[in-house]
């Protein structure tokens, strides 16, 4: 593997990390649920709307859960945008829904919602939102969309944005959180389940636990513990959970060093990207961004593999991103064909990332501007 003077990305360390790790593991409780699962479940709930937070062992496991939670299986369609992870669709296919691929808006990236629109039907169960690269999709034209479908936030992006002055996390029935080091946040591999519905927090707790009720006899609230439902297990250690701990407690200087290299990059590119017609980032007047992601967009596929080029001749990793589900294998077994999302089609050719996380220097953040800048599309 190449290596890079400045790579894409790179996992913050608050320097509290070792600290934490080892009280957790000088204690006898390393499994889930521990102390630090604990704690850093309660510091999470405020940044997400005040849900019920649950920690997994990942984003991916997370969006299993909701679909387990909203009970969907075959003859049920689930509405995910093309332009994502496929974890996004994955979780509802392993289920046997079938997932219908959905367009993004050409300005936010995220799920558009006039194509949701046209694909709901009778049997929508879900419509799963992505708030792509930090910056909320427009969750009222969503809302509206998805009709008596239930909307489920793939937050994995956006943890502190918002939309309408209310954090990104608390609009869906459900949201879900990643922790996986490319984060703004990481303990390496997690996640979180976000519930907005008090309905749906017992039996979230025991598909977490196996299907067992075992969450409710450590509370004392039964004698012992049985299999009660289907489910398995999604809970991280605790030393993990130490880790998100310690960088949870350092949340507001993190994402601040992250807005810095974020804000300067749009406006000291906004010249070079006027003149080049080079798209950059677009964060509607109702959102507030978490600065996860910094794109360009270029004209086509050749300048993208061009630039990406052109800035590791100069030591510096830029890369591109998601290939579009409908057009994957799996995607083209369920029917997808090229031409069914075609702002994603375009996306995926010619979006170009470029190397954005706390400890980007300033020194560092001059070189990916003067090699972008000299790069001529």
């Amino acid at each position: 593997m190449t290596r890079y003077a400045i790579p894409f990305t790179r996992p913050h360390r608050t320097g509290r990390e070792a600290a934490l790790v080892g009280d957790a593991l000088g204690g006898d409780h390393w499994r889930g649920d521990g102390p630090y699962t604990t704690r850093a479940a309660a510091m999470l709930s405020p940044l997400v709307g005040g849900g019920k937070v649950l920690l997994t062992t990942s984003c991916t496991h997370a969006l299993e859960l909701t679909a387990m939670l909203l009970g969907v299986g075959p003859g049920d369609e689930v509405i995910v945008p093309s332009f994502t992870f496929v974890s996004t669709a994955s979780a509802y296919a392993l289920r046997g829904a079938s997932i219908v691929f959905a367009d993004v808006d050409p300005r936010t990236l995220c799920l558009d919602p006039a194509d949701v629109a046209r694909k709901v039907t009778a049997r929508t169960r879900a419509v799963v939102a992505v708030h792509y690269a930090g910056v909320a999709a427009d969750l009222d034209g969503l809302a509206a969309a998805a009709g008596g479908a239930a909307l489920v936030e793939d937050n994995a992006h956006s943890l502190g944005g918002a939309w309408r002055d209310r954090p990104l996390g608390g609009f869906g029935v459900m949201a879900t959180q990643s922790f996986h080091d490319t984060k703004n946040l990481s303990c390496g591999e997690g996640g979180a389940l976000v519930l907005n519905d008090p309905a749906l927090h017992e039996r979230a707790e025991i598909l977490r636990e196996k299907g067992t009720n075992r969450a409710r006899f450590f509370r004392g609230e039964i004698d012992k513990y049985t299999w009660v439902d289907l489910g398995s297990s999604y809970l991280p250690s605790d030393i993990l959970a130490a880790i998100l701990v310690a960088q949870l407690e350092q949340v507001k200087a993190i994402q601040a060093a992250r807005h810095r290299a974020w804000a300067r990059y749009h406006a000291e590119l906004a010249g070079w990207a006027a003149r080049h017609e080079v798209q950059q980032p677009h964060v509607p007047v109702a959102a507030a961004h978490a600065a996860h992601l910094y794109w360009l967009r270029v004209r086509d596929l050749a300048t993208r593999q061009a630039l990406i080029a052109h800035v590791a001749a100069a030591g510096i990793q830029a890369t591109f991103h998601y290939q579009p589900l409908h057009l994957s294998e799996v995607g083209a077994r369920a029917g997808g064909r090229p031409g069914d999302c075609p702002v994603s089609e375009l996306v995926a050719d010619t979006l170009v990332r470029l190397p954005l996380y706390a400890d980007l220097g300033d020194a560092d953040q001059d070189r990916v501007l003067a090699a972008v800048t000299s790069f001529t599309p």
